[in-house]
Order: C-alpha cells, then structure tokens, then sequence
C-alpha cells in the first residue's frame, strides 16, 4: 500500500471516531430533564461564586 492510502484509512477513521463520541455526548445531553439542567447550573453557579468569594 502507499503511504497516502494509509493516512486517507486513518483519517475516515479519525471522523468515524468523533461522530460516535459526538453523538455519545448529544445522547448524554438530552438525557435530562429541564429541572435537571436548571438544578445543575444552579449548583454550578453557588460553586463558581463560592470559589469567586474564597479569592477576595
């Protein structure tokens, strides 16, 4: 085989790859609820402002 029959291979299979992660995290996301989704940006937001007030 040539060397760029190889790299095209790899490359089909770099893209394959990131579609099933992507699609593996797009299945994650719609996973939850509303109230899921607002509860956690909540408790990310208490978080961040917790970490933000411990530094002044």
């Amino acid at each position: 085989m040539r060397w760029w029959k190889i790299v095209g291979l790899a490359s089909v299979v770099g893209v394959a790859a990131t579609g099933v992660v992507i699609a593996r995290a797009e299945r994650r996301r719609r996973a939850y609820t509303p109230d899921q989704i607002r509860t956690r940006l909540r408790d990310r937001h208490a978080e961040a402002n917790a970490l933000g007030a411990k530094e002044h």
